[in-house]
């Protein structure tokens, strides 16, 4: 796993921390950190695909929507801070079967005071565009 310096010690944060969670359940493994770009892959499996054997679309937005919360969140310099999804979209390009895995790209488009904006692509292993989807986040005060 690739992890810029300067987000260590949050990236650790997380981990350290961290409840079991839907990012377990579809067994979702990060692979790259920095505060302009965040990869994770995903399985095609039992826990990911829809009833006709494809990956579920709700899976990929699930993946989109972990790496842009993650992603805002490292970006954060207030710990009394937090990123929560407000709006997210996805269009769904390509199936993909049980058995492979997706590999989620992140990066921001903007990182504004209150509100962050992220794109994330959804490839397959060999790159092809499987979902492109689109989410802005609210940061607001942890309560």
């Amino acid at each position: 796993m690739k992890i810029e310096e300067a987000i260590r010690p949050r990236v650790e944060q997380m981990f350290n921390n961290k409840r079991k969670d839907m990012g377990d359940v579809l067994g979702i493994e990060f692979t790259h950190f920095s505060r302009d770009e965040l990869r994770a892959k995903m399985p095609v499996s039992e826990n990911t695909i829809q009833p006709f054997g494809i990956l579920h679309g709700g899976a990929s937005v699930a993946l989109a929507e972990t790496l842009a919360s993650i992603g805002a969140w490292l970006n954060l310099t207030d710990e009394k801070q937090t990123a929560v999804g407000l709006e997210i979209n996805a269009n769904h390009i390509k199936s993909v079967k049980l058995g492979g895995s997706v590999i989620g790209i992140a990066k921001p488009i903007h990182k504004g005071a209150q509100t962050h904006v992220w794109e994330i692509r959804i490839e397959t292993e060999s790159g092809k565009l499987v979902c492109i989807s689109r989410c802005t986040l609210a940061i607001i005060r942890r309560r």
